[in-house]
């Protein structure tokens, strides 16, 4: 029996623009049917009514999605006043109304006391987070109650860049687990008014930038050669992590699971500036062969790379 072809050994990251009116999922297994990696995975879901920047993980490189999410995130939001809708964006029904609409200085100064700070949010009815394991969306689907808690988000900063007396055209640069949905719900209701989310671009990830995406359709016509051409490392998410080059024996020991302890003269001057307890990349011959945790010149392997 042949045996089954389990993907190509692609590793590295793309950097896509997801279009309007296609899911994160749709995007990604339009990839995966396209480019056949072994793995696929995607730095941070965008809504199907939102488009923009999309960071995509193959092979080796799904194993640093979690620095990708954890990048701050930029998006340039359009908030609607006088509807409020069940999904707190444009897709949802219409479920209150509101004839205030408010002035230009208003939003400025309420964009102006929420920047900069940790605020509490609560999370959309019809969100993928989980209720006693169900997911949030599919009870509010269902027309059941959905009850989510409050926590609390980083928005770093917020900047109104237009509005024609209805709609507000707002830049927000935000931290790990921010619903701009939910922002523009509470945005409306600070101004005794009523708003939803009624666009959404996200023009930044991380490191990752709209400026130097690829959209989902120009990724598809390229042949693989062009497509793994324009691959993007899998370190591209570790930059604030500090990196250190070993030798052929400290890689061996690493890439087997096993600790290495920095004993030639060689390492002093490369651990001299590391914290105990920190995480380092561990490299060799310019290649990455495990993050791990750094103390008292040793490593402890935290996860290993191919």
């Amino acid at each position: 029996m042949a045996k089954k072809n389990k993907g190509l050994p692609l590793n590295g990251w793309i950097n896509l623009d997801k279009p309007l009116h296609v899911s994160s999922n749709d995007a990604v297994q339009a990839v995966k049917k396209h480019l056949r990696p072994v793995k696929i995975g995607h730095g941070g879901t965008l809504d199907p009514l939102a488009s923009g920047v999309l960071p995509l993980a193959l092979g080796e490189a799904t194993k640093t999605v979690s620095f990708a999410m954890d990048g701050d995130k930029i998006y340039i939001a359009h908030v609607k006043f006088g509807e409020s809708t069940d999904t707190d964006d444009l897709e949802g029904e219409i479920i209150a109304e509101s004839s205030t609409r408010p002035a230009e200085i208003l939003i400025k100064k309420a964009l102006h006391d929420v920047s900069g700070k940790i605020i509490d949010q609560r999370p959309p009815a019809f969100s993928a987070l989980k209720v006693e394991g169900n997911r949030a969306y599919e009870l509010a689907r269902a027309g059941k109650e959905v009850n989510l808690s409050s926590r609390n988000v980083n928005l770093k900063a917020a900047h109104l860049l237009s509005y024609d007396g209805e709609v507000a055209c707002i830049k927000l640069t935000v931290g790990k687990g921010f619903y701009v949905r939910s922002f523009a719900r509470d945005l409306g209701e600070t101004l005794r008014s009523k708003a939803h989310l009624s666009g959404l671009r996200r023009t930044q990830v991380g490191s990752f930038t709209a400026d130097s995406a690829i959209s989902l359709d120009s990724l598809l016509t390229l042949d693989h050669r062009a497509a793994v051409a324009a691959l993007l490392p899998l370190e591209r998410v570790l930059d604030d992590i500090p990196a250190l080059d070993l030798g052929q024996a400290e890689a061996w020991r690493l890439k087997s699971g096993l600790p290495a302890t920095l004993v030639r003269r060689s390492f002093l001057e490369q651990i001299a500036l590391l914290e105990d307890g920190k995480m380092v990349q561990a490299r060799y011959e310019n290649r990455l062969v495990a993050l791990c945790e750094y103390s008292k010149a040793r490593l402890k392997v935290i996860r290993g790379f191919n």
